[in-house]
């Protein structure tokens, strides 16, 4: 199973955010500079994050965001299910399709077993899971902003 950039990014803004305190507000230009992503794929997640209630955003001079949930109300699995567009993980999956077997080709059958899997096993984590190392973390994004 492969994720898209945006899930990962997805996850690694959250995963900043969770290391922060949140009575502090970040900004896109923070997260951009500790994971060297560009600002306006950034601005595009954040809204979305902001959307689906992951973020609390604050628009203003001094506006910018930080988590609207508890790291362990934030379930990894349907992080994942929101941020990805489809899991359409070979051609079959699409309804028009070019593979002359598809009709009767198991492939699909074991492969959405296989990603139903993956999904349970993601369901099983939280952010607070991920961030349990929370103080190193914070060391390795403080040492990524001094080197920029």
């Amino acid at each position: 199973m492969r994720l898209t950039s945006y899930s990962d990014y997805s996850i690694r803004v959250l995963i900043y955010l969770a290391t922060q305190n949140n009575d502090k507000l970040t900004n896109i230009k923070e997260i951009s500079e500790v994971y060297d992503i560009s600002k306006n794929h950034l601005m595009k997640i954040v809204h979305n994050l902001g959307k689906t209630g992951y973020i609390e955003t604050v628009r203003g001079r001094n506006g910018g965001f930080r988590l609207a949930k508890a790291p362990a109300d934030i379930n990894i699995g349907e992080v994942v299910r929101r941020t990805e567009e489809d899991f359409y993980l070979v051609e079959c999956y699409k309804d028009h399709n070019n593979c002359v077997i598809s009709p009767v080709c198991s492939l699909k059958f074991i492969l959405n077993t296989a990603l139903d899997a993956f999904l349970q096993v993601l369901d099983q984590y939280t952010l607070a899971d991920i961030v349990e190392n929370k103080a190193m973390l914070k060391a390795y994004f403080q040492s990524a902003q001094k080197e920029k």
